[in-house]
C-alpha cells in the first residue's frame, strides 16, 4: 500500500471521523459532568470502573487494570486517584495477601457521586450521539455504535 492508495485514504478518512466522533462526545460529557457534579470525565470513568469491583478473589484490580479500563499510564492514573483520594471520594488499602498491592476502593461519597452523575453522564452521550447522528460523515458510525448496522 502507499499513501496515495485509495483504500488507505478511506481507511484514513474513516479514522478521522472515528476520531471526531469520541472528541465531540468526550467534550460534551466533560461539559456536563463538570458543570453539575464537579468531576471530569476521566475521573467519572475511574469512579466507575472502580465501583464495579468486588470482594474476593480477583475481585480487586490493580493499578495496572485501573490504568488500561481508564485508558491512562500508570503515573497518570495513580495522581488521578490521589485525587480523588483527597476528595474522600475513593480510599486505598494494602493487598492482604500481597503487602506489595495497593487497592483502591470507592467510598461512600464516591458511591453517592458517581450515581448522581451517572444519568448526567447517560444523558450528555445521547445528546453528543443525537448530534452527530445528524452529521452524514458521522452518523454511520453512530448507527454501528447504537447497534444498528452491522458495518461502516
Amino acid at each position: 500500500m502507499t499513501a496515495t492508495d485509495p483504500a488507505l485514504t478511506a481507511l484514513a478518512q474513516r479514522w478521522c471521523a472515528l476520531s471526531l466522533l469520541h472528541g465531540r462526545i468526550e467534550s460534551h460529557i466533560e461539559r456536563a459532568l463538570e458543570s453539575r457534579h464537579g468531576l471530569s470525565a476521566r475521573e467519572y470513568s475511574l469512579l466507575d470502573v472502580l465501583s464495579r469491583q468486588h470482594d474476593g478473589p480477583g475481585g480487586h484490580l490493580q493499578m495496572k487494570q485501573v490504568a488500561d479500563a481508564v485508558v491512562l499510564s500508570q503515573s497518570a492514573t495513580t495522581r488521578l486517584v490521589t485525587r480523588l483520594e483527597d476528595r474522600g471520594l475513593l480510599t486505598r488499602y494494602l493487598c492482604a495477601t500481597d503487602r506489595r498491592g495497593i487497592y483502591t476502593d470507592v467510598t461512600e461519597a464516591g458511591q453517592k457521586l458517581l450515581a448522581e452523575a451517572r444519568p448526567t453522564n447517560d444523558g450528555a452521550l445521547r445528546e453528543a450521539l443525537d448530534a452527530a447522528a445528524l452529521n452524514p460523515e458521522l452518523a454511520p458510525l453512530v448507527q454501528v455504535l447504537e447497534g444498528e448496522t452491522a458495518a461502516v
